[in-house]
This record gives C-alpha cells, structure tokens and sequence, in this order.
C-alpha cells in the first residue's frame, strides 16, 4: 500500500506563524495560535467551575472575558489584545495567571507556555535514533505487541508480534510509517468513526500531536503533518480546532482481530527518556483469553526472518495502536 508523504508548509507559513521576541536569547511565540488556544479554553469553561455566579443569558458559550481578566489579575483590555493575537509578549507571570483562570491541566499548561516561546533553550526536532537497548527490550517482548514512536507518530521500530496490528512496515519508506496519517486516511463518513473508542483514540491522538506542536515549535515535519491533514480530513481539522491538549497515557482497547478474534488489553505508553519518543506496548491480563491469542500470533512468527531485533523499517493494514 503507497501511502502519500506530507506536504510542508511554507518558509512564508512557518515565519507567519512563529515570531522572534526577546533581547540576548531569542525565543519563538505563536501570537495566533495562542490567542486561539486562550479562547477556546475560555469557551470550555462554566462560571460555577471557577467560582463565579452563573445566572444571565450569554452570548456565548463560556467564560466571558471580563471574567478571564478578573480571575487572572490583568486588566481586560490586555486580555482581548492578546486574546485578538495583536498584545504584547505576556510574561511567565501572566501565563501562570491564565492557566490558573482557566483551570489549565498539567498538559495544557506546557502547552501554554510553549506557544507563548518560554523554553530556557532552544528545542530540536523529534528524536528518531533509537538506542540499542530500546531494540533489545522490544526484541525481548516475544509474546507482547511493541513498537517505538517519535512525537510525531512516526513508526520508528517493531517487534514481530507488532507486524499483526500495525504490519510489516520494512516495505514502506520511512516518511510514510505515521500512525497519525493512516487514522485520518480513512472516510469521514466510514463505520469506523461510529465506534466510540476509535473515535476517542483519534481525539486523545491529535491531542498529544498537538501538545508535541508545542513542544516543537516551527518544527517542518510536524507541521507539514498537520497542514496536510488539515487540508484532507474534516474530521481532523475539527478535533484540531478544537485544541484539547493531553500526552498520551494508558489507555484499555477493545478490537475485533482478523486473525485472533477479539482482544481486550492495556494500551500502556512508555516514555523513552532524553529522546522524547514513546514505546506503545499491548499489554495482556495474565491468564486472560487475549494473553493466550498473543501467544498463539507469536508462535506464527518462528522464523529467523520474523523473529529478528525490532524490525526498523509498513503497514498491510490500519494501525490498531
């Protein structure tokens, strides 16, 4: 299967969206992006879950913005300028204000900050080296699903067991292994999107592209990922308008197998220290039917072409990661 590559935006894009402040070290803010993130927090929020009486018609859903700026301490004209992304650079002290406002998750918070350019150091695009010894623990997981993602979804190492959910990737360039590009590849309009727990997988997945779009600001492949995607999936474009932020955590599945019938097992994300990447592993109850399948797929797999060190190289079907 040929999967398309993404299309990077624009030098005048990039520059458009990411600007340069700050005397000695200069840093990046996303002036537009961080006006949009701020009201669309601002419109998730009730009165009562801040404290404030929640009586009177509104206008719109939400906060109002005089309520912001009165529960951030700053005067409501500097809140609509920056909310109208033509204010000045807000300090740290201004942000921690507003992420504390507006009720700000640990995740949202960094991503606050990012947008608004507040690294100590320059940050570097994802890492895609993966060390030796993440190669021998997925080699080592004979009979566990695992595989090693960048924080942008690209697919950078696999186990034999891994091929029968995400397929044998050695045949597919590298540019093209993304989980993030085969989920929204398929119809808006298809079956798959019925599913509730497909559905808030691909939430909970743009949300922590999203917060890796903070992470890595002015990054071109993370960028170009989500212009394309924005530019061919509706369905995309909307969860990413909507601009929920969360790092993916543990999450339980549920999937009808081709081969192994149906499967229920935690979706544990492990985080590879000093590389940002990520090792998705599919991890079975001891003794349950789904531990007992695996051991059965894996037994498919005793060959010495199959059984190598975490394939590095794409998928024969949709990712159920």
């Amino acid at each position: 299967m040929r999967l398309g590559l993404a299309v990077p935006p624009s030098r005048r894009t990039r520059e458009a969206s990411w600007e340069a402040y700050g005397d000695g070290v200069v840093r990046v803010w996303n002036r537009a992006e961080l006006a949009a993130f701020l009201r669309s927090q601002r419109e998730r929020r009730l009165p009562d879950e801040v404290g404030l009486p929640g009586g009177g018609q509104r206008r719109t859903p939400g906060l109002r913005r005089q309520e912001v700026a009165q529960l951030a301490g700053v005067s409501v004209d500097y809140y609509v300028r920056i909310k109208q992304a033509r204010g000045p650079h807000p300090s740290r002290q201004v942000l921690s204000a507003l992420a504390r406002a507006l009720l700000l998750t640990r995740d949202e918070r960094e991503y606050l900050f990012r947008l608004a350019g507040e690294n100590s150091v320059p940050v570097p695009g994802p890492g895609r080296e993966v060390t030796p010894a993440i190669r021998y623990l997925l080699d080592s997981l004979v009979e566990t699903p695992a595989y090693v993602v960048d924080a942008k979804y690209d697919v950078l190492a696999w186990n034999a067991l891994a091929t029968h959910f995400i397929g044998d990737l050695r045949a597919v360039a590298p540019a093209d292994r993304n989980l993030v590009r085969w989920m929204f590849r398929r119809p808006d309009s298809g079956e798959h999107w019925n599913d509730p727990e497909a559905l808030a997988f691909a939430r909970a997945s743009v949300a922590d592209l999203r917060a890796a779009y903070g992470r890595y600001p002015g990054d071109p492949g993370i960028e170009g990922l989500v212009a394309e995607l924005r530019a061919t999936s509706a369905r995309f474009a909307g969860m990413w308008a909507a601009h929920e932020v969360e790092v993916r955590r543990r999450i339980v599945k549920r999937v009808d197998h081709p081969e192994a019938g149906r499967l229920e097992f935690e979706c544990q994300v492990l985080h590879v220290a000093d590389s940002d990447q990520r090792m998705i592993v599919y991890c079975a109850a001891p003794g349950s039917p789904t531990q007992a399948r695996f051991r059965r797929l894996a037994a498919l797999n005793r060959s010495p072409e199959l059984d190598r060190v975490a394939q590095t190289a794409a998928p024969t079907r949709v990712p159920m990661a």
